[in-house]
């Protein structure tokens, strides 16, 4: 709305005794005419053809810039609709969904804790954005402590500590790629209720989800014994580019070389299974010696 239309003339401001104005002579009214015409045709050009490029949709500029072939599509395989309850209901649809995929022990432990698809949503979005969900997996959580030991007079892992992450690693594998992506169709409008809820209002849970498995298929496949620096109370990675990963990446690593290809080559399967093509996943790393 024109600012020009709030305003409002007070009728008892207006004289009742000014003077008419004279009336236009009949060349004035059609100069007048013409002007009028001249400045409507100028504005109706400006708008049109004249507007800054700031007064274009953001997003249709995008879109129209974006090659045809990189545009994403939604993730996950058409499945039938299902009546889905409210998120804060969701616990026993996602119990018995995720139950038939696997009886594991470590999946029927997840299974048994609250807020299922909440907590998955926030596993998502921590790994997406490199941080470790580990406190959100408490239940899952190795008894045994990480160990490292001495040799050749440095600090390595202690190799015995990537047993410690075994069961975790079968339990992912456990789960049928196929499976999981129809799963994922199903009950992601309300996967997307809470990622909006972690204040992501654009609900692009799709776009979460890929960027957490290429986090996690970035990390490097290490051989042999890692390096460690000591610290007060914990360890650092002796090798600077190991030290640079994201705390999810860092995660991964201290499964061990085995655990962490079970893992990483599941979650290339669940990719495919969403849809989500090889060209846009990290290539397979080979494996890699560090000290």
């Amino acid at each position: 709305m024109d600012p020009l239309d709030n305003i409002h003339i007070d009728p008892g401001l207006e004289s009742p005794e000014a003077p008419e104005p004279p009336p236009l002579r009949r060349d004035s009214w059609q100069i007048a005419s013409l002007v009028v015409a001249i400045v409507v045709v100028l504005a109706a050009m400006y708008f049109w053809f004249g507007r800054p490029a700031t007064d274009q949709p953001v997003a249709s500029t995008q879109q129209a810039a974006q090659p045809a072939a990189d545009v994403r599509g939604p993730l996950g395989p058409p499945v039938d609709a299902i009546e889905l309850p409210p998120l804060f209901l969701t616990d026993p649809l996602t119990r018995d969904l995720i139950g038939r995929l696997s009886s594991r022990p470590e999946v029927m432990a997840w299974l048994a804790t609250n807020g299922l698809i909440r907590n998955l949503v926030a596993c998502i979005d921590n790994v997406a954005s490199g941080q470790s969900p580990a406190r959100r997996l408490a239940r899952l959580s190795p008894k045994a402590p990480f160990r490292a030991v001495r040799s050749g007079g440095t600090f390595v892992i202690d190799q015995g500590s990537y047993a410690r992450y075994t069961g975790i690693a079968d339990a992912v594998a456990s789960l049928d790629p196929a499976g999981l992506a129809s799963v994922y169709s199903k009950v992601k409008p309300r996967m997307v209720d809470a990622f909006r809820e972690l204040g992501h209002p654009e609900g692009d849970i799709d776009g979460a989800t890929e960027r957490a498995i290429t986090v996690l298929l970035r990390v490097p496949v290490i051989e042999g014994d890692i390096a460690l620096i000591e610290k007060v109370i914990s360890y650092n990675f002796q090798n600077e580019e190991l030290e640079q990963l994201e705390p999810a990446q860092k995660h991964l690593l201290r499964m061990g070389p085995r655990n962490q290809r079970v893992i990483q080559d599941h979650l290339r399967a669940i990719a495919r299974e969403l849809g989500v093509p090889d060209k846009r996943l990290p290539a397979r790393p080979g494996p890699a010696v560090a000290r």
